[in-house]
């Protein structure tokens, strides 16, 4: 790793925790930057699972006190959202990075697309409403999610916040505690995994990790100050452009 190289990975973990801490989509920045770096993937997609891990937990702790409230009742979601996360890492692991690489432009475009829907997939407050689907449906609907948290995470927070808000009931702010929590969960198996099996270039992990987490407090003041349109326009282009970076150059 050169030091340009790990200047550009530094400085896009610490654009990436700005932009979780302002708009989410951050795992387009850090995806992107391992990509261009050269680093292959699956590795690429292995190694920007773990650099966002720490801003799951501290929006985790965030909500710390909401989410004691029905953790108990959250248990099911969780146990799911592990079998999925497990069944998504491991299906990536099975693909060899031709194959991998080939998918990557087209989840690129979905992740983007659903991002950029995102303020028109936020759940509607419903408090004391009865959940629209059943605890079956829901439970599966979430295992579907962490299915492709576990193999691809870009959008995965936006997806899972608008199937809870299908499935769950409570508040928007109740929602975004449980998506943050099970977010933990589905992160923490597809590192396991991606430990175990060898795919994580931990030099540049090392690099970018400290810097997302300095992005994020940094993010807090940016939050205050910046529109949130403008981050996830940024987020959007960032996006598109790789998109067509692994169109052109497959």
């Amino acid at each position: 790793m050169s030091i340009f190289d790990a200047v550009l990975l530094f400085v896009a973990g610490y654009a990436a925790g700005m932009v979780n801490a302002v708009a989410g989509g951050g795992t387009f920045l850090t995806f992107g930057a391992l990509s261009v770096t050269g680093v292959p993937p699956i590795v690429a997609n292995a190694t920007s699972s773990i650099t966002q891990f720490p801003g799951y937990v501290t929006s985790t702790l965030a909500y710390w006190t909401d989410i004691k409230t029905f953790w108990r009742e959250a248990l099911l979601l969780c146990f799911v959202s592990a079998l999925g996360a497990f069944a998504g890492a491991m299906i990536l692991l099975a693909l060899d990075n031709p194959s991998f690489r080939s998918m990557v432009p087209w989840l690129l475009v979905a992740a983007t697309a659903l991002f950029a829907a995102g303020p028109w997939l936020k759940p509607k407050p419903k408090p004391g409403a009865q959940p629209s689907a059943g605890i079956f449906v829901g439970a599966v609907v979430q295992f579907i999610t962490s299915v492709y948290g576990g193999f691809f995470g870009a959008g995965m927070g936006v997806m899972m916040l608008a199937t809870l808000g299908l499935t769950q009931s409570g508040d928007y702010h109740r929602l975004n505690a449980l998506k943050n929590m099970l977010a933990i969960v589905i992160a923490a198996i597809a590192i396991i995994v991606f430990v175990v099996g060898g795919v994580v270039a931990w030099p540049e992990a090392i690099v970018m990790i400290p810097a997302v987490a300095l992005g994020g407090y940094s993010g807090v003041w940016a939050a205050k100050r910046m529109p949130q349109s403008i981050m996830r326009a940024f987020v959007i282009v960032v996006g598109i452009l790789l998109a067509v970076y692994y169109f052109v150059t497959g």
